[in-house]
């Protein structure tokens, strides 16, 4: 009898594995696994790997035999806060952690505004449209490396450079100015080079948005007498909450995280050092991993908290509306 009711169990077990849905199960995991291979290695992984780093002491002495690195639990979180260039030394030393987040709201919102502008400009119709919007979108497209030291060429402190040139030839200033090495104007400089050059990605998807909105609504608003701004502030704003929403709020992540603009301008010097400029400062010229890992992490944690923040309130708010 034991043997009758096996063999069913069986046929059962081998019908269900040649049926059409396992084999498209079986087929779809086949699809999706060089996919997950590359996420876990290129992502996953390394993530995990900073945490475990961050708890370390990890130097270029002992990085050929990093699992066996000794543990200093929190030892890498207190030297980076008590570090002289994370913490807030005052408003002459704003120290990274404050640098980041100055840098990061103050350039979102600039990228944001302008972005809305430009696409509201771009939204009309008018002569020479398309090539106006190939010329705001070259910021966007055009490599990091090149526009960074075409910005550094046109800031120069010589008097060959373009802008300074121009001042003094306009009689504005006496001497040239050193835009990117004076603490307080290097900090707005980057601010500025930070919003022309990703205003284009607000301007694209503000534009989408700008176009799908019925024009009934402005017919409407004109016919009860609503003037321009009152049914851009009544029409178009409530329209675009959502996509402005969603710009803010991957914008502001991409800026916090940003490495290259600022490094390739000053090099985090001169009030400008942000947190991933202070990551690599501690991995790759301390070579102290451990507290690079750890800076990673804080700067993780800040944005986590944010994150937390702006999707608990402020985009509750925007759904109970």
């Amino acid at each position: 009898m034991a043997a009758l009711s096996e063999k069913p169990t069986a046929v059962y077990r081998r019908s269900r594995w040649q049926s059409m849905d396992a084999k498209e199960a079986r087929l779809a995991w086949a699809l999706i696994s060089p996919t997950a291979l590359i996420v876990f290695g290129l992502v996953l992984f390394p993530a995990f790997f900073s945490i475990w780093i961050s708890f370390r002491d990890v130097t270029l002495g002992n990085l050929n035999d990093v699992f066996h690195a000794p543990f200093v639990g929190w030892d890498n979180y207190r030297a980076v806060f008590n570090d002289f260039a994370f913490k807030w030394q005052g408003f002459d030393s704003w120290g990274a952690a404050v640098t980041s987040i100055v840098y990061t709201l103050t350039a979102t919102i600039l990228t944001l505004v302008t972005g809305l502008i430009a696409s509201l400009v771009l939204n009309r119709p008018f002569r020479g449209r398309g090539l106006t919007r190939a010329i705001f979108l070259f910021p966007y497209v055009a490599p990091i490396v090149s526009v960074a030291y075409v910005w550094r060429w046109l800031l120069d402190p010589k008097p060959s450079g373009v802008l300074n040139d121009v001042l003094m030839g306009l009689g504005i200033v006496d001497l040239p100015l050193a835009f990117l090495s004076t603490r307080g104007i290097a900090i707005i400089v980057v601010i500025f080079f930070e919003a022309w050059r990703y205003f284009p990605f607000a301007m694209l998807m503000i534009l989408a948005r700008l176009q799908a909105i019925d024009s009934t609504l402005y017919e409407a608003a004109e016919v009860d007498g609503a003037n321009t701004w009152q049914q851009f502030w009544n029409v178009t704003l409530p329209e675009l909450r959502y996509v402005l929403g969603a710009i803010f709020l991957l914008r502001l992540m991409w800026t916090f995280n940003k490495f290259d603009d600022i490094f390739l301008l000053t090099g985090g010097g001169f009030g400008t050092n942000v947190l991933p400029v202070l990551t690599y400062q501690f991995s790759f010229k301390q070579f102290n991993f451990g507290r690079g890992a750890a800076t990673a992490m804080i700067l993780l944690a800040i944005l986590v908290v944010f994150m937390a923040f702006y999707i608990g309130i402020v985009m509750r708010n925007i759904d109970e509306d």
